[in-house]
C-alpha cells in the first residue's frame, strides 16, 4: 500500500468524521446563540442555562441522526476497508 493511498484513506475518513459531527455541531451552536441571546436581553447570567439545552438539543439530534451516522460509516467502510483488505 503506497502513501498517497493512505492519505487517499485518511482524507475520506476525516470527511467522514466531519459528516458525522456537522449535525450535533451545528445543533449545539445555533442554540447557544440563542441562549446567548436570551441572556444579554434579561441580564441573566447563569452557566447551566446554557449547558443543559445544549446537551438536550444535542442529544435529540443525536437521536434524530444516528441512523445517518451509521450509513455514513457503513458507506466508509464498504467503499474504504473492505477493499484494502480485499487485496
Amino acid at each position: 500500500m503506497s502513501e498517497s493511498e493512505i492519505l487517499s484513506v485518511l482524507r475520506e475518513f476525516l470527511w467522514g468524521a466531519v459528516q458525522i459531527s456537522m449535525p450535533i455541531l451545528a445543533a449545539a451552536l445555533i442554540v447557544g446563540l440563542i441562549i446567548g441571546l436570551l441572556q444579554a436581553l434579561t441580564s441573566i447570567q447563569e452557566m447551566t442555562l446554557t449547558f443543559v439545552p445544549k446537551l438536550a438539543v444535542m442529544l435529540i439530534v443525536f437521536y434524530m441522526s444516528a441512523g445517518y451516522m451509521a450509513r455514513v460509516i457503513v458507506g466508509l467502510f464498504d467503499s474504504q476497508v473492505i477493499p484494502m483488505i480485499a487485496r
